[in-house]
Protein backbone atom coordinates (compact mmCIF):
# COMPACT_ATOMS: atom_id res chain seq x y z
CA UNK A 1 0.00 0.00 0.00
CA UNK A 2 1.69 3.19 -1.34
CA UNK A 3 -0.73 5.61 0.35
CA UNK A 4 -3.41 6.41 2.59
CA UNK A 5 -5.71 8.76 2.43
CA UNK A 6 -7.27 10.25 6.10
CA UNK A 7 -10.93 11.69 5.74
CA UNK A 8 -12.16 10.68 9.63
CA UNK A 9 -13.79 7.47 8.70
CA UNK A 10 -12.59 5.10 5.97
CA UNK A 11 -9.64 3.75 8.11
CA UNK A 12 -10.09 0.15 8.17
CA UNK A 13 -7.39 -2.33 10.02
CA UNK A 14 -5.49 -3.51 7.43
CA UNK A 15 -4.67 0.24 6.82
CA UNK A 16 -2.73 0.06 10.25
CA UNK A 17 0.62 -1.81 9.22
CA UNK A 18 1.25 0.24 6.35
CA UNK A 19 0.79 3.68 8.00
CA UNK A 20 3.20 2.19 10.67
CA UNK A 21 5.64 0.60 8.57
CA UNK A 22 5.77 4.29 6.33
CA UNK A 23 2.70 4.26 3.61
CA UNK A 24 2.59 8.13 2.62
CA UNK A 25 -0.22 9.70 4.70
CA UNK A 26 -2.35 12.30 2.53
CA UNK A 27 -5.77 14.11 3.56
CA UNK A 28 -9.06 14.36 1.78
CA UNK A 29 -9.24 17.84 0.89
CA UNK A 30 -12.91 18.00 1.43
CA UNK A 31 -12.32 17.75 5.42
CA UNK A 32 -11.10 21.26 5.24
CA UNK A 33 -14.32 23.22 5.40
CA UNK A 34 -15.70 20.94 8.50
CA UNK A 35 -13.02 21.61 10.37
CA UNK A 36 -12.81 25.88 9.57
CA UNK A 37 -16.53 25.73 10.25
CA UNK A 38 -15.81 23.53 13.80
CA UNK A 39 -13.31 26.20 14.50
CA UNK A 40 -15.01 29.12 13.92
CA UNK A 41 -17.43 28.35 16.17
CA UNK A 42 -14.94 27.40 19.31
CA UNK A 43 -13.58 30.71 18.78
CA UNK A 44 -16.90 32.96 18.67
CA UNK A 45 -17.58 30.84 21.92
CA UNK A 46 -14.25 30.89 23.41
CA UNK A 47 -14.95 34.50 24.85
CA UNK A 48 -18.16 33.77 26.27
CA UNK A 49 -19.77 33.89 30.18
CA UNK A 50 -21.20 30.65 29.29
CA UNK A 51 -18.11 27.73 30.72
CA UNK A 52 -16.84 25.88 27.92
CA UNK A 53 -14.96 22.98 29.36
CA UNK A 54 -11.48 23.10 28.98
CA UNK A 55 -11.69 26.29 26.77
CA UNK A 56 -12.91 29.08 29.29
CA UNK A 57 -12.35 26.72 31.84
CA UNK A 58 -9.20 24.66 33.70
CA UNK A 59 -9.05 21.35 33.38
CA UNK A 60 -10.23 18.18 35.43
CA UNK A 61 -10.31 18.91 38.89
CA UNK A 62 -10.09 22.82 37.92
CA UNK A 63 -13.12 22.09 35.84
CA UNK A 64 -14.97 25.21 37.84
CA UNK A 65 -12.44 27.66 37.63
CA UNK A 66 -12.67 30.55 34.91
CA UNK A 67 -10.22 31.33 32.35
CA UNK A 68 -9.90 34.93 31.28
CA UNK A 69 -9.66 35.48 27.52
CA UNK A 70 -6.19 36.79 27.87
CA UNK A 71 -5.30 33.44 29.46
CA UNK A 72 -6.81 30.53 26.92
CA UNK A 73 -4.05 29.95 24.82
CA UNK A 74 -1.42 29.88 27.27
CA UNK A 75 -3.78 27.27 28.62
CA UNK A 76 -3.60 25.07 26.04
CA UNK A 77 0.36 24.68 26.14
CA UNK A 78 0.14 24.71 29.96
CA UNK A 79 -1.66 21.35 29.90
CA UNK A 80 0.82 19.89 27.42
CA UNK A 81 3.78 20.79 29.02
CA UNK A 82 2.31 19.63 32.25
CA UNK A 83 0.57 15.92 31.57
CA UNK A 84 4.27 15.55 29.13
CA UNK A 85 5.58 13.41 32.72
CA UNK A 86 6.03 10.37 31.46
CA UNK A 87 8.83 7.72 32.34
CA UNK A 88 10.78 4.80 30.22
CA UNK A 89 12.13 3.67 27.06
CA UNK A 90 10.14 5.47 23.62
CA UNK A 91 7.46 3.66 22.43
CA UNK A 92 9.31 2.75 18.61
CA UNK A 93 8.85 5.23 15.25
CA UNK A 94 6.21 2.70 13.93
CA UNK A 95 4.01 3.04 16.84
CA UNK A 96 4.35 6.52 17.40
CA UNK A 97 4.02 7.54 13.29
CA UNK A 98 0.92 5.48 13.67
CA UNK A 99 -0.41 7.18 16.72
CA UNK A 100 -0.01 10.29 14.83
CA UNK A 101 -1.89 9.71 11.88
CA UNK A 102 -4.58 8.26 14.18
CA UNK A 103 -5.31 11.46 16.24
CA UNK A 104 -5.12 13.70 12.31
CA UNK A 105 -7.70 11.09 11.49
CA UNK A 106 -10.01 11.97 14.53
CA UNK A 107 -9.28 16.26 14.25
CA UNK A 108 -10.24 16.31 10.79
CA UNK A 109 -13.57 15.09 11.42
CA UNK A 110 -14.78 18.43 12.58
CA UNK A 111 -15.60 17.75 16.32
CA UNK A 112 -12.79 18.57 18.00
CA UNK A 113 -12.64 22.58 17.09
CA UNK A 114 -8.90 23.20 15.88
CA UNK A 115 -7.46 24.83 13.05
CA UNK A 116 -6.92 23.33 10.33
CA UNK A 117 -3.10 24.15 10.17
CA UNK A 118 -2.84 22.06 13.54
CA UNK A 119 -3.63 19.38 11.32
CA UNK A 120 -1.54 20.29 8.72
CA UNK A 121 1.53 20.61 11.37
CA UNK A 122 0.76 16.76 11.79
CA UNK A 123 1.02 16.00 8.44
CA UNK A 124 4.04 17.65 7.76
CA UNK A 125 5.58 16.06 10.75
CA UNK A 126 4.78 12.62 9.11
CA UNK A 127 5.43 13.30 5.53
CA UNK A 128 8.92 14.54 7.05
CA UNK A 129 9.07 11.99 9.21
CA UNK A 130 10.19 13.77 12.33
CA UNK A 131 8.79 11.58 15.32
CA UNK A 132 8.17 12.91 19.22
CA UNK A 133 10.18 11.05 21.58
CA UNK A 134 7.24 9.16 23.71
CA UNK A 135 7.82 7.07 26.69
CA UNK A 136 6.29 4.05 27.26
CA UNK A 137 4.82 4.45 30.97
CA UNK A 138 2.18 6.83 32.33
CA UNK A 139 -1.15 6.28 30.49
CA UNK A 140 -4.28 4.61 32.82
CA UNK A 141 -6.66 4.92 29.87
CA UNK A 142 -8.40 7.63 32.00
CA UNK A 143 -8.65 10.36 29.62
CA UNK A 144 -6.94 8.49 26.90
CA UNK A 145 -3.26 8.07 26.66
CA UNK A 146 -3.03 11.84 28.68
CA UNK A 147 0.49 11.00 29.15
CA UNK A 148 1.68 9.70 25.50
CA UNK A 149 -0.13 12.01 23.93
CA UNK A 150 0.88 14.85 25.59
CA UNK A 151 4.82 13.61 24.48
CA UNK A 152 3.19 13.26 21.12
CA UNK A 153 1.90 16.96 21.28
CA UNK A 154 5.27 18.41 22.65
CA UNK A 155 6.75 17.73 19.25
CA UNK A 156 4.05 19.13 17.38
CA UNK A 157 4.74 22.35 19.47
CA UNK A 158 8.53 22.04 18.55
CA UNK A 159 9.47 21.00 22.04
CA UNK A 160 10.53 18.50 23.87
CA UNK A 161 12.95 15.64 21.51
CA UNK A 162 12.17 13.90 18.43
CA UNK A 163 13.50 11.34 16.02
CA UNK A 164 14.65 12.18 13.25
CA UNK A 165 16.68 11.12 10.24
CA UNK A 166 17.44 8.05 12.58
CA UNK A 167 18.88 10.22 15.40
CA UNK A 168 17.40 11.26 18.43
CA UNK A 169 17.68 14.93 19.06
CA UNK A 170 15.91 18.51 20.69
CA UNK A 171 12.74 19.16 18.46
CA UNK A 172 13.86 22.83 17.99
CA UNK A 173 17.07 21.38 16.19
CA UNK A 174 15.00 19.57 14.09
CA UNK A 175 12.29 21.67 13.11
CA UNK A 176 15.44 24.16 12.68
CA UNK A 177 17.06 21.35 9.72
CA UNK A 178 13.87 21.22 7.79
CA UNK A 179 12.60 25.59 7.81
CA UNK A 180 10.09 24.81 10.45
CA UNK A 181 8.97 27.27 12.98
CA UNK A 182 7.55 26.14 16.15
CA UNK A 183 3.71 26.25 16.60
CA UNK A 184 1.91 28.24 19.15
CA UNK A 185 -1.79 26.43 20.29
CA UNK A 186 -5.20 28.53 20.13
CA UNK A 187 -8.06 27.62 22.34
CA UNK A 188 -8.99 23.94 23.03
CA UNK A 189 -5.94 22.83 20.85
CA UNK A 190 -4.04 21.25 24.09
CA UNK A 191 -7.03 19.30 24.84
CA UNK A 192 -7.82 17.94 21.86
CA UNK A 193 -4.20 16.87 21.59
CA UNK A 194 -3.78 15.06 24.62
CA UNK A 195 -7.52 13.87 25.06
CA UNK A 196 -7.93 10.02 23.21
CA UNK A 197 -7.04 6.39 22.57
CA UNK A 198 -4.51 6.96 19.78
CA UNK A 199 -1.65 5.31 21.66
CA UNK A 200 -3.66 2.45 22.76
CA UNK A 201 -5.12 1.92 19.42
CA UNK A 202 -1.43 1.86 17.93
CA UNK A 203 0.50 -0.52 20.35
CA UNK A 204 -2.17 -2.29 20.79
CA UNK A 205 -3.99 -2.65 17.04
CA UNK A 206 -0.12 -3.24 15.47
CA UNK A 207 0.15 -6.06 18.18
CA UNK A 208 -3.30 -7.25 17.07
CA UNK A 209 -1.98 -6.86 13.84
CA UNK A 210 1.21 -9.23 14.79
CA UNK A 211 -0.96 -11.64 16.75
CA UNK A 212 -3.54 -12.69 13.61
CA UNK A 213 -0.57 -13.20 11.15
CA UNK A 214 1.16 -15.09 13.65
CA UNK A 215 -2.05 -17.46 13.85
CA UNK A 216 -1.36 -17.88 10.10
CA UNK A 217 1.96 -19.19 10.81
CA UNK A 218 1.18 -20.64 13.78
CA UNK A 219 -0.87 -22.74 10.86
CA UNK A 220 1.47 -23.99 9.13
CA UNK A 221 3.83 -25.27 11.96
CA UNK A 222 1.21 -27.24 13.72
CA UNK A 223 0.64 -28.71 10.25
CA UNK A 224 4.52 -29.72 10.07
CA UNK A 225 4.47 -30.85 13.24
CA UNK A 226 1.65 -33.40 12.11
CA UNK A 227 4.19 -34.66 9.26
CA UNK A 228 6.67 -34.96 11.89
CA UNK A 229 4.98 -36.92 13.90
CA UNK A 230 2.74 -39.05 11.64
CA UNK A 231 -0.37 -37.50 13.04
CA UNK A 232 -3.46 -39.27 12.27
CA UNK A 233 -5.32 -36.71 9.62
CA UNK A 234 -8.65 -38.17 10.10
CA UNK A 235 -9.16 -35.48 13.12
CA UNK A 236 -9.21 -32.81 10.11
CA UNK A 237 -12.31 -34.07 8.57
CA UNK A 238 -14.61 -31.19 8.01
CA UNK A 239 -17.53 -33.17 8.96
CA UNK A 240 -16.46 -33.45 12.15
CA UNK A 241 -16.00 -29.69 12.32
CA UNK A 242 -18.96 -28.75 10.56
CA UNK A 243 -20.67 -30.88 12.86
CA UNK A 244 -20.06 -28.94 16.20
CA UNK A 245 -20.35 -25.47 13.71
CA UNK A 246 -18.12 -23.10 15.68
CA UNK A 247 -16.80 -21.17 12.71
CA UNK A 248 -13.15 -20.11 13.83
CA UNK A 249 -12.53 -24.31 14.82
CA UNK A 250 -13.55 -24.81 10.83
CA UNK A 251 -11.23 -22.42 9.65
CA UNK A 252 -8.50 -23.40 11.26
CA UNK A 253 -9.14 -27.35 10.45
CA UNK A 254 -9.82 -26.15 6.54
CA UNK A 255 -6.30 -23.84 6.99
CA UNK A 256 -4.75 -27.19 8.30
CA UNK A 257 -5.97 -29.19 5.29
CA UNK A 258 -5.02 -26.56 3.14
CA UNK A 259 -0.97 -27.22 4.24
CA UNK A 260 -1.37 -30.69 4.26
CA UNK A 261 -2.57 -31.50 0.77
CA UNK A 262 -0.73 -34.23 -0.99
CA UNK A 263 0.67 -35.40 1.84
CA UNK A 264 1.47 -39.20 2.06
CA UNK A 265 -0.39 -38.95 5.39
CA UNK A 266 -3.67 -39.02 3.99
CA UNK A 267 -3.26 -42.82 2.95
CA UNK A 268 -0.59 -44.03 5.19
CA UNK A 269 -1.56 -46.66 8.14
CA UNK A 270 -1.96 -45.35 11.30
CA UNK A 271 1.10 -45.85 13.25
CA UNK A 272 1.32 -49.12 15.39
CA UNK A 273 -0.45 -48.71 18.73
CA UNK A 274 -1.81 -45.59 18.09
CA UNK A 275 -5.96 -45.18 17.92
CA UNK A 276 -5.52 -41.66 18.80
CA UNK A 277 -3.22 -38.94 18.89
CA UNK A 278 -2.51 -36.48 22.20
CA UNK A 279 -5.17 -33.07 22.01
CA UNK A 280 -2.05 -30.44 20.90
CA UNK A 281 -2.53 -32.48 17.72
CA UNK A 282 -5.55 -33.97 17.86
CA UNK A 283 -7.56 -30.67 19.34
CA UNK A 284 -5.33 -28.16 17.05
CA UNK A 285 -8.58 -26.93 15.83
CA UNK A 286 -10.08 -27.05 18.40
CA UNK A 287 -7.90 -24.38 20.20
CA UNK A 288 -6.18 -22.37 17.20
CA UNK A 289 -10.14 -21.75 15.98
CA UNK A 290 -11.40 -20.09 19.47
CA UNK A 291 -7.61 -18.13 18.69
CA UNK A 292 -9.36 -16.72 15.59
CA UNK A 293 -12.59 -15.78 16.75
CA UNK A 294 -11.28 -13.78 19.57
CA UNK A 295 -8.72 -11.97 17.21
CA UNK A 296 -11.92 -11.40 14.78
CA UNK A 297 -13.42 -9.98 17.87
CA UNK A 298 -10.87 -7.72 18.87
CA UNK A 299 -10.51 -6.63 15.19
CA UNK A 300 -14.01 -5.54 15.05
CA UNK A 301 -13.50 -3.39 18.93
CA UNK A 302 -10.19 -1.78 17.16
CA UNK A 303 -11.34 -1.01 13.57
CA UNK A 304 -14.45 1.13 15.10
CA UNK A 305 -12.07 3.04 17.28
CA UNK A 306 -9.88 3.90 14.72
CA UNK A 307 -12.58 6.16 13.34
CA UNK A 308 -14.33 7.27 16.66
CA UNK A 309 -14.02 10.47 18.24
CA UNK A 310 -12.38 9.99 21.65
CA UNK A 311 -11.35 13.45 22.78
CA UNK A 312 -13.53 16.23 24.57
CA UNK A 313 -15.19 18.28 24.73
CA UNK A 314 -17.11 17.96 21.14
CA UNK A 315 -18.01 20.30 18.73
CA UNK A 316 -21.60 19.93 17.24
CA UNK A 317 -22.26 22.11 15.00
CA UNK A 318 -26.26 21.46 14.00
CA UNK A 319 -27.19 23.37 16.83
CA UNK A 320 -23.86 24.91 17.76
CA UNK A 321 -23.48 23.20 20.55
CA UNK A 322 -20.17 22.31 22.42
CA UNK A 323 -20.38 18.91 24.55
CA UNK A 324 -18.43 17.42 27.25
CA UNK A 325 -18.25 13.78 27.51
CA UNK A 326 -15.97 10.84 28.11
CA UNK A 327 -15.45 9.54 25.22
CA UNK A 328 -11.95 9.04 25.42
CA UNK A 329 -12.21 6.14 28.17
CA UNK A 330 -10.45 3.57 27.37
CA UNK A 331 -12.72 0.76 28.63
CA UNK A 332 -13.74 -0.65 25.13
CA UNK A 333 -9.87 -1.31 23.91
CA UNK A 334 -8.71 -2.36 28.04
CA UNK A 335 -11.10 -5.58 27.65
CA UNK A 336 -10.15 -6.44 24.06
CA UNK A 337 -6.51 -6.33 24.77
CA UNK A 338 -6.80 -8.49 27.64
CA UNK A 339 -9.45 -10.81 25.78
CA UNK A 340 -6.94 -10.93 23.00
CA UNK A 341 -3.83 -11.74 25.11
CA UNK A 342 -5.49 -14.64 26.41
CA UNK A 343 -6.17 -15.83 23.28
CA UNK A 344 -2.55 -15.43 21.73
CA UNK A 345 -1.19 -17.04 24.79
CA UNK A 346 -3.13 -20.36 23.88
CA UNK A 347 -1.04 -20.53 20.68
CA UNK A 348 2.35 -20.91 22.71
CA UNK A 349 0.40 -22.94 25.14
CA UNK A 350 -0.38 -25.70 22.18
CA UNK A 351 2.80 -25.56 20.70
CA UNK A 352 5.01 -26.09 23.49
CA UNK A 353 2.94 -28.96 24.05
CA UNK A 354 3.59 -30.43 20.71
CA UNK A 355 6.88 -29.43 20.58
CA UNK A 356 7.31 -32.08 23.69
CA UNK A 357 5.89 -34.57 21.60
CA UNK A 358 8.34 -34.02 18.92
CA UNK A 359 11.25 -34.25 21.85
CA UNK A 360 9.86 -37.27 23.29
CA UNK A 361 11.64 -40.37 21.49
CA UNK A 362 8.72 -42.59 22.66
CA UNK A 363 6.08 -40.88 20.22
CA UNK A 364 8.56 -38.80 17.80
CA UNK A 365 9.89 -41.98 16.63
CA UNK A 366 13.51 -40.55 16.35
CA UNK A 367 15.89 -39.72 19.21
CA UNK A 368 15.05 -37.81 22.27
CA UNK A 369 15.16 -34.16 21.64
CA UNK A 370 15.84 -34.81 17.64
CA UNK A 371 19.70 -36.03 18.84
CA UNK A 372 21.43 -36.99 16.07
CA UNK A 373 23.55 -38.95 18.47
CA UNK A 374 21.66 -39.47 21.82
CA UNK A 375 24.17 -39.32 24.60
CA UNK A 376 27.02 -37.83 23.05
CA UNK A 377 24.75 -34.89 21.52
CA UNK A 378 22.13 -33.32 23.39
CA UNK A 379 20.06 -32.49 20.23
CA UNK A 380 17.64 -29.21 20.62
CA UNK A 381 16.50 -30.58 24.44
CA UNK A 382 17.20 -26.89 25.06
CA UNK A 383 14.11 -25.79 22.61
CA UNK A 384 11.73 -26.84 25.01
CA UNK A 385 13.34 -24.38 27.97
CA UNK A 386 13.00 -21.92 26.23
CA UNK A 387 9.69 -22.12 25.07
CA UNK A 388 8.39 -23.24 28.47
CA UNK A 389 10.02 -19.99 29.80
CA UNK A 390 8.12 -17.89 27.64
CA UNK A 391 4.90 -19.65 28.19
CA UNK A 392 5.61 -18.87 31.81
CA UNK A 393 5.76 -15.01 30.98
CA UNK A 394 2.47 -15.55 29.06
CA UNK A 395 0.74 -16.81 31.97
CA UNK A 396 1.26 -14.00 33.74
CA UNK A 397 1.00 -11.60 31.27
CA UNK A 398 -2.62 -12.77 30.11
CA UNK A 399 -3.85 -11.43 33.78
CA UNK A 400 -6.27 -8.88 32.59
CA UNK A 401 -5.01 -5.14 33.25
CA UNK A 402 -8.49 -3.93 32.82
CA UNK A 403 -9.92 -5.43 36.12
CA UNK A 404 -7.76 -3.19 38.35
CA UNK A 405 -9.10 0.41 38.35
CA UNK A 406 -6.79 2.54 40.10
CA UNK A 407 -8.61 5.95 40.98
CA UNK A 408 -6.84 9.24 40.20
CA UNK A 409 -6.86 13.17 39.87
CA UNK A 410 -8.93 13.70 43.68
CA UNK A 411 -11.66 10.96 42.78
CA UNK A 412 -12.61 13.24 39.41
CA UNK A 413 -11.43 10.33 37.27
CA UNK A 414 -12.81 7.49 39.55
CA UNK A 415 -12.61 4.55 37.23
CA UNK A 416 -9.64 4.00 34.63
CA UNK A 417 -9.64 1.52 32.18
CA UNK A 418 -5.91 0.41 32.31
CA UNK A 419 -5.87 -0.62 28.73
CA UNK A 420 -2.29 0.70 27.89
CA UNK A 421 -1.63 -1.67 30.19
CA UNK A 422 -3.07 -4.30 28.34
CA UNK A 423 -1.57 -2.95 25.11
CA UNK A 424 2.23 -3.20 26.29
CA UNK A 425 1.28 -6.95 27.36
CA UNK A 426 -0.53 -8.17 24.15
CA UNK A 427 2.88 -6.67 22.34
CA UNK A 428 4.91 -8.85 24.61
CA UNK A 429 3.06 -11.87 24.61
CA UNK A 430 3.03 -11.56 20.82
CA UNK A 431 6.77 -11.58 21.15
CA UNK A 432 6.90 -14.36 23.65
CA UNK A 433 4.79 -16.51 20.76
CA UNK A 434 6.66 -15.67 17.85
CA UNK A 435 10.29 -17.97 19.73
CA UNK A 436 7.35 -20.42 21.02
CA UNK A 437 6.65 -21.24 17.18
CA UNK A 438 10.38 -20.76 16.33
CA UNK A 439 11.04 -23.47 18.53
CA UNK A 440 8.19 -25.73 17.27
CA UNK A 441 9.29 -25.37 13.51
CA UNK A 442 13.26 -26.53 14.29
CA UNK A 443 12.07 -29.36 16.09
CA UNK A 444 9.44 -30.54 13.70
CA UNK A 445 12.13 -30.02 10.95
CA UNK A 446 14.62 -31.89 12.63
CA UNK A 447 12.52 -35.17 13.45
CA UNK A 448 11.61 -35.24 9.70
CA UNK A 449 15.46 -35.25 9.17
CA UNK A 450 15.62 -37.78 11.06
CA UNK A 451 12.93 -39.63 9.87
CA UNK A 452 14.35 -39.00 6.41
CA UNK A 453 10.57 -38.31 5.31
CA UNK A 454 11.43 -37.00 1.66
CA UNK A 455 9.69 -33.35 0.41
CA UNK A 456 7.95 -35.00 -2.24
CA UNK A 457 5.97 -37.22 0.23
CA UNK A 458 4.74 -33.58 2.37
CA UNK A 459 2.24 -31.74 1.68
CA UNK A 460 2.59 -29.28 -0.76
CA UNK A 461 2.15 -26.06 2.26
CA UNK A 462 4.19 -28.68 4.57
CA UNK A 463 7.21 -29.33 1.67
CA UNK A 464 7.46 -24.86 1.35
CA UNK A 465 7.71 -24.58 5.09
CA UNK A 466 10.10 -27.25 5.38
CA UNK A 467 12.30 -25.93 2.49
CA UNK A 468 11.93 -22.16 4.01
CA UNK A 469 13.40 -22.77 7.14
CA UNK A 470 16.40 -24.93 5.08
CA UNK A 471 17.24 -22.24 3.48
CA UNK A 472 18.39 -20.12 7.26
CA UNK A 473 18.70 -23.67 8.94
CA UNK A 474 20.85 -26.93 7.90
CA UNK A 475 19.68 -30.27 9.79
CA UNK A 476 21.29 -30.89 12.89
CA UNK A 477 23.75 -33.27 12.59
CA UNK A 478 25.79 -32.51 15.39
CA UNK A 479 25.58 -30.10 18.44
CA UNK A 480 26.18 -26.58 17.91
CA UNK A 481 25.49 -23.12 18.95
CA UNK A 482 21.73 -23.75 19.17
CA UNK A 483 21.07 -19.33 19.54
CA UNK A 484 21.69 -19.22 15.79
CA UNK A 485 18.95 -21.56 14.89
CA UNK A 486 16.73 -19.70 17.27
CA UNK A 487 17.29 -16.91 15.54
CA UNK A 488 17.50 -18.03 12.29
CA UNK A 489 13.95 -20.10 12.68
CA UNK A 490 12.49 -16.32 14.69
CA UNK A 491 13.05 -14.97 10.80
CA UNK A 492 11.67 -17.76 9.17
CA UNK A 493 8.72 -17.42 11.64
CA UNK A 494 8.43 -13.50 10.75
CA UNK A 495 8.25 -14.52 6.57
CA UNK A 496 5.49 -16.77 7.36
CA UNK A 497 3.77 -13.91 9.00
CA UNK A 498 4.14 -12.15 6.01
CA UNK A 499 2.92 -14.84 3.94
CA UNK A 500 -0.34 -14.64 6.03
CA UNK A 501 -1.21 -10.51 6.29
CA UNK A 502 -3.75 -11.89 4.06
CA UNK A 503 -5.82 -12.46 7.23
CA UNK A 504 -5.60 -8.82 8.17
CA UNK A 505 -7.44 -7.73 5.16
CA UNK A 506 -10.41 -10.72 5.34
CA UNK A 507 -12.43 -12.40 7.41
CA UNK A 508 -10.59 -14.71 9.92
CA UNK A 509 -13.50 -17.31 9.85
Amino acid sequence: MDNVTLDGYSLSFSTLLPIAEGASVTVDPLVKERVDTARALVERLAGSETPYYGINTGFGYFANTKIAASEQKRLQENIVRSHAGGRGDSFSTTEIRLAMALRLNLLIKGLSGVRYELCERLLKLLELEIYPVVPEYGSVGASGDLIPLAHLALGVLGEGEVFFKGRRMPAPQALQEVGLEPVRLAEKEGLCLVNGTEFMQSVGGLALSHAITLLGAAEKIAALSFEALSGILTVLDPRIHAARGQRGQIASAAALREELVGSSLWKEERPSGRTQDPYSLRCSPQVLGPTREAFQYVRSVVERELNAVTDNPLVFLEDESIVSGGNFHGQALALAYDFAAIACAEIANISERRLDLLSNPHFSGVGAFGSPEPGLDSGYMVLQYLSACSVNENKVLSHPASTDSIPGLVGVEDHVSMGMTSARKLRKIVENVKSCLAAELLAAAQVLYLKRRDEKTMGAGTSRTLARLRRRVPPLKEDRVVAGDVAEAIEVVSELCSEARVLLEEPLC
